[in-house]
C-alpha cells in the first residue's frame, strides 16, 4: 500500500489527485489490475467526477451544503462538523478503478478528487494497487 498527504486550505475543498493515483500505479509495474483509492477520515471524501470544468466542484460543495448545512440546531454533535460526517458519508472512502495496460481507467472528463468538508488540515490518502490474475 501506498500512502500520501493532502494539504486543504479551505473548509470545504476539492482538490484533483489523479495525476498521484496514476504515478501510484505506474509505479507498481501493475498492467492489469485495480487499484482502490482510500480516505481514512470521517469528514473527508474521495469522488471521481469531471475535472475539465471547475465549476462543477464547486456546485457539488454547493450542492452537498445545501443538503447538509453547516449549522442546524438539531445536530447533536458538539464539535460543529456534523455536516461533515454528513457529507463525507454521502459522498464515500473510497473509489475503485480497473487499470488496463499501466494506467488507471478514467472517462474523457473524469478525474479523481479528495473532498475535505471539515478543513482546513494535513490529510492521508491510502492507495492499494492490485494486480489481476492472467
Amino acid at each position: 500500500m501506498d500512502s500520501f498527504q493532502v494539504r486543504t486550505r479551505s473548509r470545504n475543498e476539492l482538490i484533483d489527485i489523479t495525476s498521484e493515483v496514476k504515478r501510484i500505479v505506474s509505479d507498481s509495474g501493475v498492467r492489469n489490475g485495480l487499484v482502490t483509492v482510500f480516505v481514512p477520515h470521517t469528514t473527508a471524501a474521495v469522488t471521481i467526477n469531471e475535472n475539465a470544468d471547475p465549476s462543477v466542484g464547486s456546485d457539488l460543495l454547493t450542492g452537498l451544503s445545501d443538503i447538509a448545512p453547516a449549522h442546524l440546531p438539531k445536530y447533536r454533535h458538539t464539535e460543529g462538523n456534523s455536516d461533515a460526517h454528513i457529507k463525507a458519508s454521502l459522498v464515500g472512502s473510497s473509489v475503485t478503478l480497473i487499470i488496463n495496460e499501466g494506467k488507471p481507467v478514467l472517462g474523457t472528463w473524469q478525474g479523481i478528487y479528495f473532498c475535505e468538508f471539515d478543513g482546513p488540515r494535513t490529510r492521508s490518502v491510502h492507495v492499494q494497487v492490485i494486480s489481476g490474475l492472467q
